[in-house]
């Protein structure tokens, strides 16, 4: 039943806030809200926050504010969500007047009944279950485009990294019943989805909850018979989790991609172990032997974290020479956030802002080269891309190979003489390239 409220989401941060802010909306969609595109048509603005570092806390308050400007037009009522919600509900009501309701990252499927609270004149406040069941069977609206969806298996972390605050926004890890995982699958395939990005906090540690043994080789097996599926693609690989098991899938299973988004954050022992990190140098360096020897065509993305507390200038060439030796094919590296109710934010050590963003621009550089000529050997080779829109400014096609994955790696430009429908697959031979984009012309399938 519809109703003439109308309803604008922003949300912010990770993929894996990005599906609770789909589920937010696909409940409020079947509630009979409005969803409209621009928060400024929006009566009513939910702003789904992240606070995985101060960059993104800031971004989180200058968009609430941003968006507390709309309540002098159209706006009637503010809500804040996700994990910035679930850390600072206390000083958010006390300090952000124009905020109505806040709602943790344990509560994102009540906002239905947030909403009708806020509208008889409460102001809400739920915080504090993070350890709950993951909420299933609600409705989701997919944001990213009818033919790649993300989709979570889990929520929260074991892995007590020194350096994050996750596991006390987001609770213990907990798996999702590989049952519903694959039944929201197969729902996003019908509904023209064919390419699904699995996602958690630790993508490797699924199962191990509900059965006490590793279940992502399964799990992807099963995604894999998924007839209208083309593509699975995984994020977040905990290098020390990964197992010749799931090593396997990657081998042989034809939708799972050959990618692997394995965040090593460091390569030295001793910083690893302060970051509270389970893997050594040693297995580092010999886990992406056993990935490129079993899998030549893999792509490796990792992230670092440069100007960690006591980082030495030998500790940090030793990270350097490293990533001048396992050239990767994507990688990430972010200036140390000193995070508040982390162990890492007491330890001793801590460097100047100007020394961390230096030595992180170094890495860049290092990798900017390495990328540009990986990118190099790209020409001339054919490959299969998920067509994902027209550019009318360049006249050209553009989409992803199976080496790009949605939103953090380059795309691929193609010319074709007919028509390419958005959510096709189509073969591309590359002709140019820079650091991180290919250019190329589609061939006709053999």
């Amino acid at each position: 039943m519809k109703n003439n409220v109308k309803i604008g989401v922003v949300s912010l941060g990770c993929p894996k806030n990005r599906v609770d802010s789909e589920i937010m909306l696909g409940i409020l969609g079947s509630d009979g809200y409005e969803i409209v595109a621009d928060p400024k048509d929006a009566h009513i603005i939910i702003v789904n926050t992240c606070a995985f570092i101060d960059d993104a806390k800031e971004e989180s308050i200058d968009t609430v504010l941003e968006m507390a400007q709309f309540k002098k037009q159209n706006c009637r009522y503010l809500i804040m969500t996700g994990c910035l919600a679930e850390r600072y509900y206390e000083e958010i009501m006390e300090e952000l007047p124009e905020v109505d309701a806040v709602v943790g990252t344990g509560d994102y499927h009540k906002i239905a009944e947030v909403i009708k609270e806020v509208e008889a004149g409460e102001k809400p406040v739920l915080h504090g279950h993070i350890d709950d069941e993951i909420p299933e069977g609600f409705p989701r609206m997919v944001s990213t485009g009818g033919h790649t969806a993300y989709l979570k298996i889990s929520d929260g972390c074991d892995n007590k990294c020194t350096y994050c605050i996750i596991p006390k926004l987001r609770g213990k890890y907990r798996s999702r019943p590989m049952a519903d995982i694959i039944d929201e699958a197969r729902l996003l395939s019908e509904s023209g989805v064919r390419e699904i990005i699995l996602i958690a906090q630790d993508t490797t540690r699924y199962g191990y909850d509900l059965t006490g043994h590793e279940g992502l080789s399964e799990l992807l097996r099963e995604l894999a018979k998924i007839e209208k599926l083309h593509w699975v693609r995984v994020h977040y690989m905990y290098p020390e989790s990964i197992t010749d098991s799931m090593i396997e899938v990657f081998a042989t299973e034809k939708k799972v991609v050959k990618y692997m988004d394995i965040p090593i954050q460091h390569i030295n022992n001793r910083v690893l172990k302060r970051m509270g990190r389970h893997n050594t140098k040693e297995d580092t360096e010999n886990l992406i032997k056993k990935l490129r020897e079993r899998i030549p065509d893999i792509t490796i993305r990792t992230t670092l974290i440069a100007g960690f507390p006591g980082e030495t200038e030998e500790e940090f060439s030793e990270l350097c020479e490293f990533v001048r030796t396992a050239r990767f094919e994507k990688l990430g590296a972010f200036a140390y956030s000193v995070e508040e109710g982390t162990a890492a934010a007491k330890l001793d050590g801590q460097l100047d802002d100007n020394t961390k963003q230096e030595r992180q621009q170094i890495i860049m550089q290092i990798q900017s080269e390495i990328s540009k000529e990986l990118q190099s050997e790209r020409l001339g080779k054919v490959v299969e891309v998920l067509c994902e829109g027209y550019d009318s400014e360049n006249l050209m096609y553009y989409g992803r190979s199976q080496a790009d994955s949605l939103d953090v790696d380059g795309v691929v430009y193609f010319a074709a003489n007919d028509e390419v429908k958005i959510g096709e697959f189509v073969k591309v031979k590359i002709l140019d390239t820079d650091n991180y984009d290919c250019t190329g012309v589609q061939i006709e399938e053999e």
